[in-house]
């Protein structure tokens, strides 16, 4: 059997692939510690864009519902300036609609 002769190159191979090793190590320590810091970016952008959506939201609300109250009382006034003036009408209106509602729960 032949023997082949090592002079050397087998350590010097060894020790380019424990270099390579450690170099790509850190590469891969630096790639995490990089997505690790765009996912906090990410998430502290997602979190702004969500707290501006909430405000923008609460206003939004906050506006319709005080137009709806306007409404309501406009309503309510109007009710009753027409009961004011029709009083008779009013009353005959309300006792009709008793009346229906008295009918359709009687039949339940």
């Amino acid at each position: 059997m032949a023997r082949a002769q090592t002079n050397g190159a087998v350590e010097q191979t060894s020790a380019d692939l424990s270099a390579q090793i450690e170099t790509l190590k850190s590469d891969v320590a630096a790639l995490t510690d990089t997505i690790a810091e765009y996912g906090r970016a990410q998430k502290a952008q997602l979190g702004a864009v969500a707290e501006d959506k909430i405000e923008t939201a609460k206003k939004i609300g906050m506006e319709t519902a005080q137009q709806a109250r306007q409404q309501a009382r406009d309503a309510y006034a109007g009710a009753e300036k027409t009961i004011r003036a029709n009083p008779a009408a009013s009353v005959g209106i309300a006792a009709g609609v008793g009346f229906l509602v008295g009918l359709l729960t009687a039949r339940r």
